[in-house]
């Protein structure tokens, strides 16, 4: 059993794009998520240290048996396995903002995090392996993990971005996006899929060859970034129409 389960060569099914499995898992985060945004501010004081942590460590861990298994299949390079990917990176991120409460953290995680997660969870990067093997269950645990993590820190701990978080995440993106285009080069590696498109059906299918895509890449970073401020700005913009009122 746990053979198939960590198997390199899967017996199961392949994974299917917006097949059943596929579909579970997404309605499973987003209720999570919902869940956190209509009720979160009710979780009481002394639960909310605990459930952080354990979502921390959930991160971690699941990271940390990703990076086992492609070992232990013969998969692990530095071509593919340093944790420079965008999610990768805010793996990391979300937990030690989870265990530190850091705003700083926070406005990477909220803006960058759950744009970069949600691309993932909706095309995700699982190959042919699908339910019920561990890079199914891990590939859902780990994006879906990095979008709670931002969810939470607004819903239950009442922490939001701002417009100067605009700034700094965008302008801190684009400076990591020329750094790992460098590294890129250096290793003939393809982190942020900014070298070459993936192989596997993402947004990225619908935009122009390499290198023309990278420009809408930034332009969609930016309006995602945007999307997600968009609430608070329209919360932002009410609330100053009722004091001038």
């Amino acid at each position: 059993m746990l053979d198939q389960f960590f198997a390199k060569e899967f017996a199961g099914p392949p994974f299917q794009l917006f097949g059943p499995h596929h579909l579970t898992a997404v309605a499973i985060i987003l209720l999570l998520n919902g869940g956190l945004l209509a009720f979160g501010r009710q979780i009481p004081l002394a639960w909310r240290a605990p459930l952080r942590t354990t979502l921390a460590i959930m991160l971690l861990v699941d990271e940390a048996l990703w990076h086992w298994w492609n070992w232990r299949i013969g998969a692990w390079t530095v071509q593919t396995m340093l944790p420079l990917h965008l999610c990768s990176v805010l793996v990391f991120l979300s937990a030690f903002m989870l265990l530190n409460k850091s705003y700083a953290l926070y406005e990477f995680v909220y803006l960058m995090g759950i744009a970069g997660a949600m691309q993932a969870i909706l095309t995700p990067d699982a190959g042919v392996y699908g339910f019920p093997h561990f890079r199914f269950f891990q590939v859902f645990v780990s994006h879906g993990s990095i979008v709670t993590a931002g969810v939470w820190m607004t819903a239950v701990e009442g922490y939001r971005p701002h417009p100067r978080s605009l700034l700094r995440v965008g302008g801190v993106g684009l400076a990591y996006m020329a750094i790992v285009g460098v590294i890129n080069a250096l290793l003939g590696s393809n982190y942020l899929f900014i070298a070459r498109k993936p192989e596997t059906a993402s947004l990225l299918d619908v935009l122009p060859a390499w290198p023309w895509y990278l420009p809408h890449i930034i332009l969609l970073g930016f309006i995602f970034l945007g999307l997600l401020y968009l609430p608070f700005a329209v919360k932002d913009y009410r609330q100053r129409a009722l004091r001038r009122a």
